[in-house]
C-alpha cells in the first residue's frame, strides 16, 4: 500500500485524510457534521493555507496525497494536489500517484486517476510563495517525462489485470491517449496487447478507444 496501514478502529476515509492534513496545519476543526460534509468544511478550510505557505513540512506530504486521492469530488481534489505540487514539487507528487494505482485498491486507484488530471495544474510564480524563492523554482521538482511514461505502463497493466472490475478498467483505459506517439518505444508492445484485448471487449467504449487508438497506429 503506499501508505501506513491504518488501524482497523479507523478505516481510511476522505473525514480522516481531511482531519489529518487541519491537525498538521494547525487549522482548529470544524463544527461537527455528517460525515461527507464534515470532509468538505475541512477541506475548505486548509485549503487557502495550503497555498498561502512559503513551505510545507516533510510530515504533510503523505497525508495530502492521501487527501487528494480519497477526495471523491475531482473538482475539489485539486485543492490538495495543487499545493503539494508547488511545495514538494511535480514530479514527486506524480510518482505518488503512480505508487497509488500501481499498488492501491479500487478505490485508490479511482481517486489516483481523479488526482492525476489536476496534478497537471500549471504553476504560476503569484499563486503561491512555495512556488520559489523570488519566484525562481528549480526545474528538477517539475521534471515528469519519465513518471508520465510510468504512468501510461501502468494503466495499462491495470486494464490487463483479470480481478480488476470493469469500471476501473473503463476508467483507465480512457484517461490513455490513442496517439502512438504519446508512447515510448519500449511501451508499444505493451500497447499493441492492450489494444488486441480492448477490441474485443464488451463494453463499447473501452473498443471505441480501441478502434480511435488502432486507427492512428496503422
Amino acid at each position: 500500500m503506499p501508505e501506513d496501514e491504518q488501524s482497523d478502529t479507523e478505516p481510511r476515509s476522505f473525514l480522516t485524510c481531511a482531519t489529518e492534513v487541519a491537525r498538521l496545519l494547525g487549522v482548529e476543526d470544524v463544527a461537527v457534521e455528517p460525515g461527507d460534509r464534515h470532509a468538505r468544511l475541512l477541506a475548505h478550510a486548509v485549503r487557502k493555507p495550503l497555498l498561502e505557505r512559503a513551505s510545507l513540512p516533510e510530515e504533510l506530504f503523505d497525508p495530502l496525497m492521501a487527501a487528494s486521492v480519497y477526495d471523491p469530488d475531482p473538482s475539489f481534489c485539486r485543492w490538495f494536489v495543487e499545493p503539494a505540487v508547488y511545495a514538494f514539487g511535480r514530479r514527486r507528487v506524480m510518482a505518488a500517484l503512480v505508487d497509488y494505482l500501481r499498488t492501491g485498491t479500487d478505490a485508490e486507484r479511482a481517486g489516483a486517476v481523479r488526482a492525476w488530471y489536476c496534478a497537471h495544474v500549471p504553476l504560476h510564480a503569484d499563486r503561491s510563495p512555495a512556488h520559489g524563492s523570488g519566484g525562481v523554482r528549480d526545474p528538477v521538482l517539475d521534471e515528469v517525462q519519465d513518471i508520465k511514461d510510468a504512468w501510461l505502463e501502468t494503466s495499462m497493466r491495470v486494464f490487463a489485470e483479470a480481478a480488476t472490475d470493469l469500471r476501473m478498467r473503463h476508467r483507465v483505459l480512457l484517461g490513455l491517449p490513442t496517439s502512438r506517439a504519446a508512447y515510448p518505444p519500449r511501451l508499444h508492445d505493451l500497447l499493441e496487447s492492450t489494444l488486441a484485448s480492448a477490441r474485443t471487449h464488451t463494453n463499447q467504449h473501452i473498443r471505441r478507444w480501441a478502434a480511435a487508438a488502432g486507427h492512428d497506429a496503422a
